[in-house]
């Protein structure tokens, strides 16, 4: 058996530039529906491996006439698990058989399988290096390019696979063709080949004071910290990151990777936030941890990033003609014009589109960039239940949508069983007040009060640091949901407070910092922008449809 298991990885392996099969004779000679039946049913463990064994032969007799069944066949869970969808619709057998290579330069790059349907293009790719590298690629652009020249961007996901030598990964994109067929182009601009990059910091977690570090290496410039104290003796680090080569901001992921004594990385406690955009183009980050974790003795710190090893400049094309046929028996389309009473914005759930990889809910809003004001969502199909999230959609500013994967479930599940839309942890965001907050004998001491709004206590500590004025805001009531943004008047101009820390929407931390920088006045009066409050049992609860 395990024999049998290991012809049958070396023939994925070399199944790279084989002819493409009579896909109709290959399937005739493979009894398809049972094997996709022995792949997904349960069977009493005295015949699993029985069943395994039949399972794995019958592919490797495939295989021998026609090895390109291979790639049809390799694991895409690992980089699918977050499109639980894709990866049903695989199993059962659906998305249009690409299955065309291009090579360049040593590198190969195949489209293997594509989804195409009313709710978006989905691509599943592989690139086989050569000799280039088994560490990480990154591309400067990678996209749809349809018959008119227009390019169609979209998102991105690869990893690498040690047992196949080749990256594996998925492009996907909102655009649908308007017919039943398209003629694109998958392009892929410059490969980047990366690994990890470090350089050890001589940070001093004792030290409040803005620590700046020159690297002057890989394209990085200097990165600069500051550390801020955060409730239940935690510390956020906040990093600044400069490049010498600007390129350097979009495909590296900078971050601060803490190790102890027995060389150890330190987890962070909460969500971290990568990569926002800074006043003059800095990568910020910030990361928080416990502080003792920080200041135990024989800790150390280090700048972690991705460094380019080897750059292949061109382009990688390749042509395909795209059908919705493959997807269309399990796609439609409902009219609902559900309203929701429970918003006050005039939301509305226009429609539902079910394809068999994706479920899409379309909102419609009477105001500008409006959203259901919860943190989870599900759908309930006769009692299964589909996660997922919601999505602001491109040049549509009255409209949102939710999307959900299809795991595990057929439209025709969605078309005669009850489906609801269920929303939890509600978040809710109002405009602030216009009671000033005032600051007084501004200085580099911590000063502090507690003033209120709506009924929730706010503390607020203020001081000057590099000749900035830091504003921190917090409350001890856990139904705050925190300040977001805080600005003064000059004038009737209202002059916003920069977020020297990013608040993540639905968490448990509500404390916030703003920063004006540059500031040389001992008093002021500011102002609460907006904030937000949590209703964590909220359940809001609306039907769909009803059952066939």
């Amino acid at each position: 058996m395990e024999r049998l298991e290991n012809n049958l990885k070396h023939q994925m392996k070399t199944a790279n530039h084989v002819p493409e099969p009579d896909f109709d004779r290959m399937w005739s000679s493979i009894e398809q529906n049972e094997l996709k039946v022995a792949v997904g049913e349960s069977l009493p463990p005295r015949l699993r491996n029985r069943k395994r064994i039949a399972i794995i032969t019958g592919i490797s007799v495939a295989l021998m006439a026609t090895p390109v069944y291979a790639a049809l066949n390799v694991d895409w869970s690992n980089i699918l698990s977050y499109r639980a969808g894709i990866q049903t619709a695989l199993e059962k057998g659906l998305g249009q058989t690409i299955e065309q290579s291009v090579t360049k330069d040593g590198i190969t790059l195949t489209v293997h399988t594509a989804f195409i349907d009313e709710n978006r293009t989905f691509l599943l790719y592989s690139l086989n290096p050569g000799e280039q590298t088994d560490g990480h690629a990154a591309f400067d652009h990678i996209g749809l390019r349809d018959q008119n020249g227009q390019f169609i961007e979209g998102r991105y996901f690869h990893q690498w696979n040690e047992e196949l030598g080749v990256f594996q990964g998925y492009f996907e994109t909102d655009w649908v063709a308007d017919g039943q067929m398209a003629d694109v182009a998958l392009v892929i601009e410059n490969i980047h080949f990366t690994d990890a990059g470090r350089q050890p910091l001589d940070y001093d977690p004792h030290n409040p004071n803005t620590q700046v570090f020159t690297i002057q290496k890989d394209g990085i410039d200097n990165v600069t910290l500051q550390s801020f104290e955060q409730p239940d003796g935690q510390v956020m680090i906040q990093s600044a990151v400069t490049f010498t080569d600007a390129k350097m901001r979009n495909r590296s992921w900078v971050r601060i990777e803490v190790m102890n004594d027995k060389e150890g990385i330190i987890k962070e406690t909460q969500t971290s936030v990568f990569g926002t955009p800074g006043a003059s183009g800095e990568y910020l980050s910030q990361q928080i941890f416990k502080s003792k974790s920080l200041q135990a003795e024989g800790t150390t710190f280090q700048l972690t990033y991705d460094r380019t090893l080897e750059t292949a400049d061109g382009t990688w094309g390749l042509n395909m003609a795209l059908s919705k046929k493959h997807m269309d028996n399990s796609t439609f389309k409902q009219a609902l014009n559900i309203p929701v009473d429970q918003v006050a914005d005039g939301t509305m759930i226009h429609e539902m589109i079910v394809t068999p990889t994706q479920v899409r809910l379309v909102l419609t809003h009477k105001e500008k960039y409006s959203r259901l004001p919860y943190m989870n969502y599900q759908l309930d199909v006769g009692g299964n239940m589909l996660s997922g999230g919601i999505w602001l959609v491109e040049g549509k500013n009255y409209q949102t949508e939710l999307r959900f994967e299809m795991a595990g479930l057929d439209a025709s599940d969605l078309a005669d069983q009850p489906v609801s839309l269920v929303a939890k942890h509600r978040v809710d965001e109002f405009a602030g007040d216009t009671s000033p907050i005032r600051l007084t004998d501004i200085s580099a001491e911590h000063q502090g009060f507690t003033s209120s709004i709506a009924g929730y206590p706010i503390t607020w500590t203020y001081y000057m640091k590099d000749n900035n004025l830091y504003v921190e805001s917090l409350s001890s009531d856990p139904d705050f949901g925190g300040v977001n943004q805080t600005y003064y008047l000059d004038g009737k101009e209202r002059n916003y407070g920069m977020p020297a820390m990013i608040g993540i929407l639905g968490d448990d931390n509500n404390k916030r910092i703003d920063v004006y920088e540059n500031f040389n006045k001992t008093e002021l009066e500011i102002y609460i922008w907006k904030y937000t409050t949590h209703k964590r049992d909220d359940v809001l609860r609306i039907p769909i449809k009803a059952e066939k």
